[in-house]
């Protein structure tokens, strides 16, 4: 028969910032280690740790709520999804994160003896606490990473510009040498014509 289970941590970030990097494919990948898969959309298809857990997103709410769909390779064709639903709450030393592990196989007790703490809230917490040390925050990757884009792209147009800059004043400068030559030949026609005179 499936049971459920409840356990908490403290994560040294806002919870804002873990809201986001759970649902960010990169950031997750970061903070757990295991290539995701992930969304910030409600009913979108996720997946952790290179594809071992799949699932969807069931309810978000921004900084407060993720819940989802999760079933690992162990399940079989006869379970059903199990849940996870991982609320966040401000604390002293960050936040505090409650995870309600729900509709588990009987029998798959690994997630909470340890699965948990091992894939998911140890390398977050040493994760939050590198990017606090690096003065490094992980809120709005999307925003980031658009951001990132435009300065990589402004900083790929300042070559060319430069390019067309100095392309643009070597032809003035060319139009004004060859300007000053028609000028000086034109002077010594003038000149020559002068003296034959």
């Amino acid at each position: 028969m499936p049971y459920a289970f409840t356990l908490t941590t403290t994560i040294p970030a806002s919870a804002q910032e873990i809201y986001d990097a759970w649902l960010d494919s990169l950031l997750h990948s970061e903070m757990t280690g295991g290539k995701a898969s992930m969304s910030d959309e409600v009913d979108a298809e996720v997946s952790a740790w290179d594809g071992y857990i799949t699932g969807r997103n069931v309810e978000l709410v921004p900084g407060e709520r993720i819940v989802q769909s999760w079933r690992t390779r162990q399940f079989t064709d006869e379970h059903a999804d199990s849940i996870i639903t991982v609320t966040f709450e401000e604390a002293e030393e960050g936040t505090l994160l409650t995870l309600v592990h729900s509709n588990v196989p009987e029998g798959q007790t690994s997630y909470e003896q340890g699965g948990w703490q091992e894939h998911y809230f140890e390398p977050m917490k040493e994760y939050f606490a590198r990017r606090k040390r690096a003065g490094v925050t992980a809120a709005a990757p999307n925003r980031t990473r658009k951001r990132a884009s435009v300065q990589t792209k402004l900083k790929q147009a300042t070559p060319k510009a430069r390019t067309r800059a100095r392309t643009k004043r070597s032809k003035s400068a060319m139009a004004a040498k060859a300007k000053s030559k028609r000028a000086n030949r034109i002077k010594s026609r003038s000149k020559g014509g002068k003296r034959r005179r």
